[in-house]
């Protein structure tokens, strides 16, 4: 099978290149081979490589600058998307795509399921919400896949920032009335390696249904939750090296503490049901990803 990965070089696209190796040739492009900024270029990528699946792991995901540069993330995350989309049809590809949770807006308590109604935000969660939808008219064989608080061994993300500054810094001030599900893109990676296999063969057998699925670790914390266990775990694995971990002190601030351009939702946590019915497994814990995750940073360093 050609598969075709974009985004190859984000902490997403590297853990998929790597995960879905397993079902055939990947072709994994980074943004000079496959420029989701450059929608009239896409068209030519795709048909040289014609593939039997795309799995786009390319986004505009700058969440503040999205505020005054909704043109630049329309283009990215729905103008751009779309094209995918309607050549993932035209080879008669399974299209696989990645949503977020912020294409709600945070008011419910409960984790949110796939048929709540949607309403984002900011301008970064209306670019996404935009591309779902452009997904869904265009039609063909997709899986549409909304996740939470991604992060990696690798890339900008949370997870690495809280622990470079965890030894750069002995207080840190963390927001805690946001609540969601960090999520490992290794979880991600090998989540669409077993939900592609099983469309794939369903697909053969005209039993594919396409849809949006949540799909995001099980549990859910805080911004301040998620940093207080990060840094303490990190702490534990350095074992002898721990002193490298200087802070002492990780306060709870609110979100007016940080003054930013977009707004974020206050709750997020995604339900990940449908997804585990439909595809037979189990979303680890985030705490149980974040341990492995962090085993990697700290593997990383003693080398």
């Amino acid at each position: 099978m050609e598969i075709m990965v974009t985004g190859a070089t984000g902490q997403l696209g590297w853990e998929l290149a790597r995960s879905l190796s397993m079902l055939g040739r990947v072709h994994a492009l980074d943004r000079r081979q496959c420029d989701l900024n450059d929608p009239g270029s896409l068209r030519a990528v795709v048909r040289d490589i014609k593939p039997d699946v795309i799995v786009n792991a390319a986004a505009y995901t700058a969440v503040d600058k999205a505020e005054s540069d909704m043109l630049g993330a329309m283009r990215v995350n729905s103008e751009s998307v779309a094209i995918l989309a309607e050549e993932a049809k035209s080879y008669g590809a399974l299209f696989v795509h990645y949503s977020t949770d912020y294409v709600f807006n945070g008011e419910k308590r409960t984790p949110y399921v796939e048929t709540d109604p949607v309403c984002p935000i900011n301008s970064y969660g209306e670019s996404k919400l935009s591309g779902e939808k452009l997904i869904e008219q265009i039609g063909g064989d997709y899986l549409i896949f909304r996740t939470s608080w991604v992060y990696a061994a690798r890339g900008k993300n949370f997870l690495l920032t809280m622990l470079n500054l965890a030894q750069s810094r002995e207080t840190l001030s963390v927001v805690s009335d946001q609540r969601g599900a960090p999520t490992w893109a290794r979880d991600l990676a090998q989540m669409t390696l077993l939900s592609a296999y099983k469309s794939i063969r369903a697909m053969k057998d005209d039993g594919f249904e396409s849809g949006i699925y949540n799909l995001a670790s099980s549990g859910e914390t805080s911004w301040h939750g998620f940093a207080t266990y990060l840094i303490e775990e990190f702490r534990s694995q350095l074992r002898e090296d721990a002193g490298r971990v200087i802070v002492n002190e990780i306060n709870e601030v609110t979100s007016d503490f940080y003054k930013t351009d977009a707004k974020r939702p206050a709750y997020s946590k995604l339900d990940a049901s449908r997804f585990e019915e439909t595809f037979q497994v189990c979303m680890p814990d985030w705490k149980d990803s974040c341990r492995l995750c962090i085993a990697d940073v700290v593997s990383n360093l003693v080398r």
